[in-house]
């Protein structure tokens, strides 16, 4: 990570400094997990559906907590909400380092998503108030790397560590990161923005959690037997939908007493809606990405974890080394010449996934994933910017937290649909006697090229997104008191 742009106040730099490193540390967290399920099924003694809950159980406690992010960072000080967020990671990662049991770590789990899901809305909030628009890129691009390369090595230091130790030295690797970061921001962390007595409704709460959990849930439950359409699926996700709409009437009734959850507002800006679908766009394309190709690097080329591990790194180093340089980009030229050719190297190299086979030569694999890497790089820096940078300072909170919460339900929403199209055509061609590696390939190809036509949606959308106009940041509409919608 880059420091900060030197053109802002050091205190200013080192607030921003020390959000970077604990965002890193919690969101490599988020995929350390993913190579060591056989390990924890073996040791803890637990089948693999009750294993792939440590995973699931991770995203349902980010799709509950995140959307309450706005309230919180409106009511509590900056340092207050670092603090609940770092030592909430810290406390569940020392739990689940000393579990002694799948339920106990199960637990210690949801602990530490309570705290990753503060982190994020928390830096990005942070950023819209201290950096002006002309600067935002570079930061930016400082927080592409932190959501790009953490959960690109999650996988590979998991597997190193399995290969010699314990799974409980996954989180003792961690812990230490996470304490020195925790104590480095209680010393040096200052607080910024402004508080503001928000009130609670409490029953947005239960209806958010219904509703956005409810949604990553019941997709999370589509890779299960019967796929999209099974009751396991279709009764949490009707439920989830009328919870979310029961949520956005309610939102919209607390605007007159200046006391919505979530304040959904933020969608009146076109360029954040622009930014929003761009968003949830290359979510799908990156989660599903992140599925797709381990399962068919191990089930069809028969690579081990670390292996797996080793074979995707480039993508997330080369994705995190390029976004310093394209948040500088975006800062002279704006997102449009970044973001148009990023969304047709996704879409280009999603369909060129989808023709992989058993034969496919390593460099071509590596070549790809990085060109994707390259893809996704000039679409996340812009698409942050953009999005963000009209919102007024009453918003940014809420900003920051729909795109959090939207960038959770895409993943989720990416990797049920693909891994469900990959199990039942595999399926479907394994009952008619086609060879096992064979049918996995075909599986595979299908989900991918499906990809590439959601990726394709993206291209128009690109050509929609537009620089914030100087003038249109905090440091020019401090005295708004209520968002008024804008290019």
């Amino acid at each position: 990570m880059t420091p900060p742009p030197q053109t802002m106040p050091p205190r200013d730099r080192t607030v921003i400094l020390i959000l970077l490193i604990a965002t890193f540390v919690v969101i490599l967290n988020e995929t350390i997990m993913n190579v060591a399920i056989p390990v924890l099924m073996d040791d803890l003694r637990v089948s693999a559906a009750s294993a792939q809950w440590l995973s699931t159980a991770f995203l349902l406690t980010m799709a509950v907590v995140i959307p309450i992010t706005g309230f919180l960072l409106q009511r509590l000080s900056t340092r207050t909400v670092f603090f609940l967020a770092m030592g909430l990671f810290s406390a569940g990662t020392l739990l689940a380092a000393l579990a002694p049991g799948f339920v106990p770590l199960l637990l210690a789990r949801v602990v530490q998503a309570s705290g990753t899901a503060i982190m994020l809305p928390l830096l990005m909030t942070t950023v819209l108030t201290l950096v002006p628009v002309q600067g935002r890129g570079a930061v930016m691009g400082n927080i592409s790397i932190v959501i790009s390369v953490a959960p690109a090595l999650g996988p590979t230091i998991s597997g190193l560590i399995l290969q010699a130790f314990s799974w409980r030295a996954m989180f003792l690797f961690v812990l230490p990161i996470a304490l020195a970061a925790l104590a480095y921001g209680a010393r040096t962390l200052r607080d910024v923005g402004e508080r503001r007595d928000a009130p609670l409704d409490v029953l947005s709460i239960p209806l958010s959690a219904l509703g956005f959990g409810g949604f990553v849930y019941a997709l999370n439950q589509a890779s299960g037997p019967g796929g999209l359409g099974s009751p396991a699926v279709l009764w949490p996700l009707g439920v989830a939908l009328v919870a979310l709409l029961l949520f956005v009437l309610r939102q919209r009734s607390l605007i007159r007493r200046d006391a919505p959850l979530l304040d959904l507002r933020a969608f009146a800006f076109p360029q954040f809606s622009v930014g929003v679908g761009l968003m949830v766009i290359a979510m799908m394309a990156l989660f599903g990405g992140a599925i797709l190709l381990p399962l068919y690097l191990q089930g069809v080329r028969g690579l081990n974890t670390l292996q797996t591990g080793l074979l995707l790194l480039p993508g997330g180093l080369v994705m995190g080394l390029l976004a310093p340089t394209i948040g500088r980009a975006y800062d002279r030229i704006g997102p449009r010449p970044l973001t148009l050719p990023g969304t047709v190297l996704m879409a280009g190299v999603l369909w060129g996934l989808g023709h992989i086979t058993a034969g496919t030569p390593v460099w071509a694999l590596i070549a790809l994933h990085v060109t994707l890497s390259v893809g996704l790089a000039l679409l996340f820096t812009p698409v942050f910017t953009s999005s963000l940078g009209p919102l007024p300072p009453a918003l940014y909170s809420h900003g920051s937290a729909i795109l959090s919460t939207l960038q959770q339900v895409a993943g989720a929403a990416g990797t049920a649909l693909l891994v469900t199209l990959y199990a039942a055509r595999s399926a479907a061609l394994g009952a008619q006697g086609t060879a096992p590696v064979l049918a996995q390939q075909d599986g595979i190809q299908l989900a991918f090229t499906v990809s590439a036509y959601i990726a394709a949606l993206a291209i128009p959308l690109a050509l929609g997104l537009k620089r914030p106009a100087p003038g249109s940041d905090g440091h020019a509409a401090s005295n708004m008191t209520s968002p008024q919608p804008g290019d």
